[in-house]
């Protein structure tokens, strides 16, 4: 066995991972909001419960896994770069409590007697020393993932399981995720933690940083009006309440009523991406405008959001830089 090997052990099974250096700093905790709750990674894996197939017994790849694992995959793919520790995200928590506890008043448990784990997980790994700038913003490599076990049935045997996984950036100024298709992996399933990494590792190794940035460098060239962000805020009121099938061959909206509401507000007070004295807004502040608003989603549909949104953006972008019709703007 290597040296650099230790064993560890999950849910009484051995199971052998790679030590990860020590990094100098974590992640900005910010990347989303909603009902979720901060939590550090020694507390998920020293107190949280893992959750088994009920018919089985059989262990889930548990969040800590889930996180060292895609940690290890960025260690190999950015050796040598400054790797972060990972800042993580959780919502709605599984309470429980030991047998002995049986029938006793909730007040009256004591800390040992509680177990708990959280059903859904997001986090990102910031890799600090890739970076560039749009828009006189710097963005930061990030890399991360979101776990969501009400995806899973825990009441049959084991099976393969879902994982969402991404790369791409964040802004420092906003901490906004800014995640395209090609950085990201919607519907990963996998029955071992082998399998994970292998998922991370390719969608690690196939993606181009520079190819990516190209994606966001022109949109601080675009300016739309505020006429033009008035038709694309009604028409997005339209997208929402219109029937399937009247929608269903348009450009997909990616934010809800409640965060269209939030673009706007922001579009007049935001001080790093509000619009100009004029009224008009360039696509670079409007899409930050948008994943800011996304921050606002559950864990479950975050990332798809995200994703979602730079999709949008750079139709418009397309569009009016070929002035091409469009149905959210003209």
């Amino acid at each position: 066995m290597d040296n650099n090997m230790t064993l560890i052990k999950v849910n009484s099974k051995p199971r052998f991972v790679e030590d990860v250096q020590p990094v100098r700093d974590t992640s900005d905790i910010h990347f989303m909001a909603a009902n979720t709750k901060p939590m550090s990674f020694e507390e998920i894996r020293s107190k949280h419960t893992i959750p088994v197939f009920a018919k089985d017994n059989e262990s889930t790849i548990s969040h800590q896994e889930f996180i060292e694992t895609v940690s290890i995959v960025a260690d190999k793919i950015f050796g040598g770069e400054q790797i972060l520790a990972p800042a993580v995200r959780v919502s709605h928590p599984i309470k429980g409590r030991i047998p002995s506890a049986v029938g006793k008043p909730a007040k009256e448990l004591l800390e040992h007697e509680k177990t708990l784990y959280f059903e859904r997980m997001a986090f990102c790994i910031e890799v600090a020393s890739i970076n560039d700038r749009v828009g006189k913003n710097s963005l930061n490599l990030t890399i991360g993932g979101v776990r969501s076990y009400n995806l899973e049935n825990l009441y049959s045997r084991k099976s393969e399981e879902r994982f969402k996984l991404f790369i791409g950036f964040q802004n420092k100024v906003c901490t906004n995720l800014c995640i395209s298709t090609d950085g990201f992996k919607s519907d990963v399933k996998v029955r071992t933690v082998a399998e994970l990494a292998k998922a991370a590792y390719d969608l690690m190794g196939n993606f181009n940083v520079y190819k990516e940035i190209e994606k966001f460098s022109t949109l601080p060239q675009t300016m739309i009006t505020e006429q033009q962000f008035a038709q694309i805020i009604g028409r997005a009121r339209m997208y929402q309440n219109m029937p399937y099938k009247d929608r269903k061959e348009l450009p997909q909206f990616p934010l809800s009523d409640g965060q269209v509401n939030l673009v706007v507000k922001d579009y007049y007070s935001d001080d790093s991406f509000c619009r100009n004295d004029l009224g008009n807004i360039n696509l670079w502040r409007l899409y930050n405008l948008f994943t800011g608003a996304n921050k606002m989603s559950y864990i479950d549909n975050f990332l798809d959001r995200n994703v979602g949104c730079q999709q949008f953006i750079g139709g418009l972008n397309e569009a009016i830089g070929l002035n091409k019709h469009h149905w959210f703007v003209s």
